[in-house]
């Protein structure tokens, strides 16, 4: 039985430069970068076959339009390698790239044809959160089924997954919370999945110890503190990575893809939205096993009791970024329902990896109580 894995090879540089100069690109490389990344870097890129630039796609979440229009921006050019460098939606688009065929995209998540890998991938994150370099899933907004939905699949995996700290720095502060909270998410749920094992629960106990220590060191020194300890916190995010990659995220991923997509809530924001709550459901269900060391190991970092730790862990994520009710975002109540019915129907990959199962009354309750 499978336990565990790390596919891509992790690398790590100092600078952008030190990178690029042991890995020049050529004319066999497709770049995926956003606008600002593009404009710091633009000189390693001249000799590339192509740039895509996400600067001059649509903003927002990722979706199955914005990759089918970078299929046809590149379907008539040659290239052998793939190279990434951005957040979540940059990496995610990007793994789609390295596949023999992608459109129509749509039949792809769903399963319609098999993705095979034809292209080497190297993917350089930008934001200290996703994880995306080290896992095999992408995760779109699918219009035509009006949902977020992640494809997995071995096809997916990064050759390289690179760590570049510097790249990280130039993140606005609200986006690096976010980001750093949905690492975060990522080391508790897989934590607490019925796939971990001692392997992957080493890699989620060092992320979230990292994380939230991090997390205190900002709230006592501001948030300029963080520069001083980027790397950590990529190297957290990629644990976090390694961690879920192998184990899964849960209900909290599963819970928050609504919001991100019908209102547009940023992915971490809306994981920090559901996160306690699906918590204290899933206690109320069943106390003891991998939920009660997941609390003591939060109550240790936090410093409190193991009966406030979610309490004292949304004190301190207030602090950098201050949770919302459900609709303060525009949901309405009637959503309640037909967001826990779009869960189960279409989520059941996430749903698997609860650390008890999740009825659709237990959802209500949980969508309710943070409404």
């Amino acid at each position: 039985m499978k336990q565990f894995s790390i596919i891509p090879q992790i690398l790590s540089f100092n600078s952008a430069k030190e990178y690029f100069a042991e890995n020049p690109v050529d004319s066999q490389v497709l770049i995926f970068a956003g606008g600002t990344v593009c404009k710091i870097l633009h000189r390693y890129f001249e000799k590339a076959a192509y740039i895509v630039d996400f600067a001059d796609l649509p903003k927002g979440e990722p979706t199955d339009i914005i990759a089918e229009q970078i299929c046809l921006k590149v379907r008539d050019i040659e290239y052998s390698r793939v190279v990434a460098i951005g957040g979540g939606t940059v990496l995610d688009v990007a793994k789609l790239f390295v596949l023999e065929k992608i459109s129509p995209v749509v039949d792809l998540f769903l399963g319609r044809f098999k993705p095979i890998k034809a292209k080497h991938l190297t993917l350089i994150p930008t934001t200290c959160g996703t994880g995306s370099e080290v896992t095999n899933i992408s995760i779109l907004e699918l219009t035509a089924i009006n949902s977020k939905f992640g494809l997995s699949s071995d096809s997916l995996f990064a050759d390289e997954a690179v760590l570049i700290p510097e790249l990280a720095n130039s993140l606005p502060f609200e986006s690096f919370a976010t980001s750093a909270i949905d690492a975060l998410v990522h080391s508790i749920e897989s934590f607490t999945s019925p796939k971990a094992n001692d392997f992957t629960r080493l890699f989620s106990r060092n992320a979230m110890t990292i994380i939230l220590e991090g997390f205190s060191k900002i709230t006592k020194n501001g948030a300029e503190a963080r520069f001083s300890f980027m790397d950590k916190f990529l190297t957290a995010s990629c644990f976090a990575g390694i961690a879920f990659g192998n184990a899964g995220c849960a209900a909290v991923h599963a819970m928050s893809y609504p919001l991100g997509a019908n209102y547009h809530v940023a992915h971490g924001e809306a994981n920090y939205a559901m996160l306690t709550a699906v918590y204290k459901k899933y206690l109320k269900i069943k106390s003891d096993g991998a939920i009660a060391e997941l609390n003591k190991i939060l109550a240790d970092i936090l410093k409190c009791k193991s009966t406030d730790v979610y309490k004292e862990l949304e004190v301190l994520l207030n602090k950098l970024i201050q949770k919302q009710p459900l609709h303060n975002y525009g949901m309405k109540v009637t959503e309640i329902f037909s967001f826990a019915d779009s869960v189960l129907a279409k989520q059941g990959r996430l749903m698997a990896n609860n650390f008890v199962p999740l009825q659709r009354d237990d959802l209500i309750d949980i969508y309710t109580s943070v409404y």
